[in-house]
């Protein structure tokens, strides 16, 4: 049992740029190039991440491809090599687990870490943030930025203002001096019709809205945007990165830095989503019929869908299927998202068999695809392998170059 006494201590984790990262990694010759990971120029589609030399040209994920090669010709346009990224982020998440048992992995290339007691191994909080950098940096040749912080949202907030390779600690006692230095625009979940509405209001500041009483707040923004900010600009976790209940469900979901509506590129995110959720599953053992989907409102509304089908989910693209479709049943399209998830729950441990099923249809077979890419990933530990139907689903292309 962890002593009372201890103040928590909780690390964040991010892989910079972590799409692009890989594939600089893997082929040196693209260090020091912009980097666009995601759909072809001249084709329909988004970018899915970059490289901080792309972001110097405004580029940044969810641009259209079509704006991001107008502004950016001369990049290197890959197309997305989803389970390469799942392998290496396997490799990193074993690093960090090697810290506490306490871990939980809310995206392919982020983590929480839950550190609380742990200084009396390890020392200072920021010593530790400096021993996880070089550790992932020395084994993978990755950069990662590190925040510290009393609870979930401020480690959150704390990598992003150390962004990249950089390492930040926020404590209780300065929480709200390191918060009144963050723009309104730059606090993790708010939305742009949030923004628009203080904007409206003359409220330029953390500080200012930190003064202005819940009720009073409650009404000029609705009781969810109220009761979020309020939670936020003092310090508090809001919860959006809640526990899952490992032993019977799994789930990944992600927070959109600004809120979006495009339907295209909302399913690609469900598809990446999707990948990250079978690679999971598979690697836990464990078999699923029950499909959860997760949205959030630019208003903090809430929905959920879950289906169940007759057999087991054997692929990545058969749940993005269902994902799909859960997500037509809930959103129309008008509505902008802010958060979207995807999860498989009541899950079974793969030895436990009930009847045998004997899969014939095109799912089936590419599930036997994906379980056959999964196993010699594990057996050749280098990643080269990538299934063909991710690329082909979300580029249709070979990798490109700009003139």
């Amino acid at each position: 049992m962890r002593d009372p006494d201890f103040r928590p201590l909780i690390f964040h984790v991010d892989l910079d740029a972590f799409y692009a990262s890989v594939e600089q990694r893997d082929n040196p010759s693209l260090k020091g190039r912009p980097i666009i990971v995601g759909a072809a120029p001249g084709h329909r589609g988004v970018v899915s991440a970059c490289s901080y030399e792309a972001r110097r040209f405004g580029i940044h994920s969810a641009m259209p491809i079509s704006q991001a090669y107008r502004r950016c010709p001369q990049g290197v346009y890959l197309p997305v090599r989803m389970e390469r990224y799942l392998d290496v982020s396997r490799e990193v998440m074993e690093i960090l687990s090697t810290f506490t048992p306490h871990m939980q992995q809310i995206s392919v290339d982020e983590a929480f870490l839950d550190l609380t007691g742990t200084e009396r191994l390890f020392g200072p909080a920021h010593d530790t943030g400096a021993k996880l950098k070089e550790e992932v940096r020395t084994r993978t040749g990755l950069a990662i930025s590190v925040g510290i912080g009393p609870n979930k949202y401020l480690a959150k907030m704390a990598t992003n203002a150390g962004k990249p390779d950089g390492l930040v600690e926020v404590r209780a006692e300065t929480a709200d001096s390191f918060l009144d230095t963050v723009a309104l625009k730059d606090l993790w979940g708010i939305g742009e019709k949030t923004l628009q509405r203080l904007t409206e209001l003359n409220i330029t500041s953390v500080r200012q809205l930190r003064g202005i009483p819940q009720p009073e707040l409650s009404r000029l923004l609705g009781q969810g945007a109220s009761g979020f900010l309020a939670a936020v600009t003092q310090g508090s976790d809001p919860g959006i990165f809640s526990e899952e209940p490992r032993s019977r469900s799994l789930s990944s979901e992600t927070t959109f830095e600004r809120d979006r509506k495009d339907r295209s590129g909302i399913e690609t995110v469900l598809l990446e989503l999707c990948h990250q959720v079978m690679f999971r599953m598979r690697e836990g053992g464990w078999k699923s019929k029950t499909v959860a989907l997760k949205l959030r409102f630019h208003d903090f509304t809430t929905v959920s869908a879950q289906k169940t089908i007759k057999h087991w989910i054997t692929s990545a693209d058969e749940l993005h299927t269902v994902a799909v479709e859960l997500l037509s049943s809930r959103w129309t399209g008008g509505t902008p998202i802010r958060l979207v998830g995807i999860g498989l729950s009541s899950l079974t441990a793969v030895e436990a068999q009930d009847q045998l099923e004997l899969f014939s249809d095109g799912y089936g077979r590419r599930g036997r695809v994906e379980e056959a890419v999964f196993r010699l990933q594990q057996k050749m530990g280098d990643g080269t392998l990538t299934k063909a139907s991710l690329m082909r689903k979300k580029t249709g292309r070979k990798p490109s170059t700009g003139p």
